[in-house]
């Protein structure tokens, strides 16, 4: 498997099942990233606070404590973050929008499906108290919910469709090969019955 094209390519199709170790191998590189920063940060001597991984926003995130002041004065850290949450979300959203082109969908649908979630997610705080919050976090609770089956549990497109050919298609299919003649592979010789030669 190309992992390389499973994570930074746009174009063609992904199976669910590629999706979803595309998924598995994200979370798994950005616990892995956030661990490594943090045994640098702690051999370096530099605060970092809390190193924390948001799922539905697909952001790592450094949250310091509210009387760490030299957290709040160091900025590797956050700047390491920023980076490692960019280039995450590069490949999670390539992967995405290939998983969207196996259901026959265009990558467009990665809008409502993941960035209206992660929008709401980084500043939904701010319309608490506002009428608008509970058709806000309706709509885009449906739209999580909707996007998740349609990534995850639904199987893509049969054979080729807009956006190239089916992923689960063999690459040499068996019905291609001339079919086994058996007649002219093997040999059939009577049987003899009666006592061995030479008794």
């Amino acid at each position: 498997m190309d992992t390389k094209w499973l994570l930074s390519r746009f174009e063609g199709r992904t199976s669910r099942a590629r999706y979803w170790l595309a998924t598995l191998m994200l979370l798994v590189s950005m616990a892995s990233a956030l661990l490594l920063l943090a045994t640098i940060c702690e051999k370096l001597g530099i605060a970092t606070g809390t190193l924390s991984i948001d799922l539905i926003g697909v952001s790592a995130s450094v949250e310091p404590g509210a009387d760490s002041i030299a957290v709040k004065m160091s900025p590797f850290p956050q700047l390491v973050v920023i980076a490692m949450t960019l280039l995450f979300a590069w490949f999670y959203l390539a992967a995405s929008i290939r998983r969207l082109h196996d259901r026959n969908r265009s990558g467009w649908w990665v809008v409502p499906f993941i960035g209206a979630t992660g929008l709401f997610d980084q500043f939904g705080g701010r319309l608490a108290g506002s009428w608008a919050t509970f058709p806000v976090m309706l709509a885009v609770l449906i739209a999580f919910i909707w996007g998740l089956v349609e990534m995850y549990g639904l199987r893509g497109t049969n054979g080729p469709n807009r956006f190239g050919p089916d992923p689960l298609a063999l690459a040499d299919p068996i019905d291609a090969r001339p079919p086994w003649d058996q007649q002219s592979e093997l040999e059939f010789v009577p049987h003899r019955a009666g006592p061995p030669e030479g008794v």
